[in-house]
């Protein structure tokens, strides 16, 4: 969006420094940022049910096509669905259709593994250490029995990449944060970038990748903080010198997973 700055010609406006100019949309995507709003900012809720096409058409002066269209986008961004009688009711996007937005976002800057690892070695310890903290019955069960199927299934690498992603996506929900959550999930679709070269070049990683799981998911299930932040550190930094052992570029952008 350009900007242009007044004072340069009017010096005597003040205050007034900077004007936008005007945004112009098709009226179906104004349409469609007049409900997201009103969806973003709380005044209708999950679950609500929204006013026929003609009403909104009238509420909103425009045609009702135009709005069908603009419904149609909101649908597509998951933020409506069709409930009983095919009327359209307000919804949240799930997880997973955020993730891949925000990968797919992420990836279009280049992202490397250097970029990549220097957010995991933030982020993985302190999740790890929450988890520990706070994980319930459940998640140490499922997280159990990921390292289960890990373990059997050693010799297949493209199983050990989900499974990573997945592992580390419990460990995050294990938080009970769901910000902690949603920030981790992106990294998922780059970690299968960053590791589908890593268990050719460095076949060993592979039993490296296993005992750290097993180390964390034990810390995890003793309710010990330290020690899971700590294994947590220890498997990330194994991470890079995986990379550093196979002769991998930390510096080039990571490629498509599929």
């Amino acid at each position: 969006m350009f900007r242009f700055n007044l004072t340069r010609y009017c010096p005597s406006l003040g205050s007034l420094k900077m004007l936008t100019p005007i945004e112009k949309f098709p009226a179906y995507i104004r349409v469609a940022k007049a409900i997201e709003s009103e969806i973003v900012e709380g005044r209708l809720n999950i679950g609500d049910q929204l006013p026929t096409e003609q009403a909104l058409a009238q509420q909103l002066g425009v045609h009702r096509s135009t709005v069908r269209e603009g419904m149609r986008a909101l649908e597509n961004a998951a933020l409506l669905m069709r409930g009983p009688g095919k009327r359209l009711v307000v919804s949240a996007p799930p997880p997973e259709m955020i993730a891949e937005v925000n990968t797919r976002a992420i990836r279009f800057m280049h992202v490397t593994f250097r970029d990549l690892w220097e957010v995991q070695m933030t982020l993985e310890p302190f999740a790890a250490r929450l988890a520990a903290e706070r994980a319930d019955d459940q998640l140490i069960a499922a997280l159990a029995k990921n390292v289960a199927a890990l373990e059997e299934r050693l010799e297949d690498d493209v199983f050990i990449m989900e499974n990573d992603v997945e592992f580390h996506r419990l460990v995050s929900e294990a938080t009970g944060n769901p910000v902690m959550d949603m920030a981790g999930r992106p990294t998922g679709g780059l970690l299968l970038s960053a590791t589908k070269d890593l268990y050719v070049a460095v076949p060993q990683a592979r039993v490296r990748l296993l005992a750290a799981h097993k180390a964390i998911h034990a810390a995890i299930a003793a309710h010990d903080p330290k020690r899971s932040e700590r294994w947590m550190q220890r498997h990330i930094m194994d991470f890079k010198r995986g990379y550093e052992v196979g002769g991998l570029d930390m510096g080039a952008p990571l490629s498509a997973s599929k």
